[in-house]
C-alpha cells in the first residue's frame, strides 16, 4: 500500500482516533484543529498537528490539503463548520473526502455538497474507519494481537468460481499467510471450507491474518 498524505480535518475523539492509525499505518497524516489544547495532544501523534480553522480557504491552501491524497472531515459539534470545510475541501479538488455525520439529515447534506464517503461514529469506531478507507471489501475487523486480527471479506469477481485452492486461499498458510476460518453464503455459514470449496457470487470470507496480508490480497486482486 502506498503511503498516502491525508489531512484530518478536527480532533475530537472521533477524528483523533482515525488520525493516530493512519499516522500508525504509516501515512502521512496532517491533523487540523482549531484548539490548541487538542493540537498539542496530537504532538508526536501525527505528522503535522496545525492550529487553524478549516472553514477559511486561505488557512486549507496555505497548508496544501488541495494536493493531498484523501481528507476526513471529522469536525462533530460544529454542523456548519463541517459542511464548510466539506464544500471548500470538494471545491479544491481533493480526490477523496471522508466525512462524519451527526445525524441522518447531516450525512444526506455532506454527499450532497461533495463527501465521498459519509461515516457515523455511534455507529463505526474511528479506528475502523482509518482502516477501511484503504479496505473498502473489508466489511469488518477485530485485532486479536498485535498486528493480527479476523476480518469478513467480499469476494472478489477475480475469485468467483474458483475452489479455494485455485484463489490461493487454501488455508492460504503456503501464499498469503492467513486462514479461512469460514464462508458466508447467504443465510448458511460454512466453517473450516475444504480447499475444493468453489467461491461464489456474494460469498463473504471469514480470515485470520496479519493485517499486511490484506494489502497482498487487495493488490493481488484476491479480495
Amino acid at each position: 500500500m502506498a503511503n498516502q498524505q491525508i489531512a484530518i480535518i478536527g480532533l475530537g475523539r472521533f477524528g483523533s482516533s482515525v488520525a493516530y492509525t493512519l499516522y500508525q499505518m504509516g501515512h502521512d497524516v496532517l491533523a487540523l484543529e482549531i484548539d490548541p489544547v487538542r493540537v498539542q495532544e496530537a504532538m508526536g501523534q501525527v505528522t503535522y498537528p496545525v492550529q487553524g480553522d478549516a472553514t477559511q480557504e486561505a488557512v486549507l491552501k496555505e497548508l496544501g490539503i488541495p494536493n493531498f491524497d484523501m481528507a476526513v472531515v471529522a469536525i462533530g459539534s460544529n454542523v456548519e463548520a463541517s459542511i464548510m470545510s466539506t464544500v471548500l475541501l470538494k471545491s479544491m479538488g481533493v480526490p477523496h473526502i471522508v466525512a462524519r455525520a451527526k445525524t441522518r439529515l447531516h450525512g444526506q447534506t455532506l454527499e450532497r455538497v461533495g463527501a465521498d464517503v459519509v461515516v457515523h461514529p455511534e455507529q463505526e469506531t474511528g479506528e475502523h474507519v482509518a482502516r477501511s478507507l484503504f479496505h473498502p471489501e473489508v466489511q469488518d475487523y477485530m485485532e486479536v494481537g498485535p498486528n493480527f486480527g479476523i476480518s469478513k471479506v467480499k469476494a472478489s469477481p477475480q475469485t468467483v468460481n474458483q475452489t479455494l485452492k485455485e484463489a490461493g486461499l487454501a488455508g492460504a498458510r503456503d501464499k498469503y499467510g492467513l486462514a479461512v476460518l469460514a464462508i458466508r453464503r447467504g443465510r448458511d455459514v460454512i466453517l473450516l471450507p475444504s480447499e475444493d470449496e468453489r467461491i461464489q457470487k456474494d460469498d463473504t470470507l471469514v480470515l485470520a491474518s496479519k493485517e499486511e496480508m490484506l494489502d497482498k490480497l487487495h493488490a493481488e486482486g484476491v479480495s
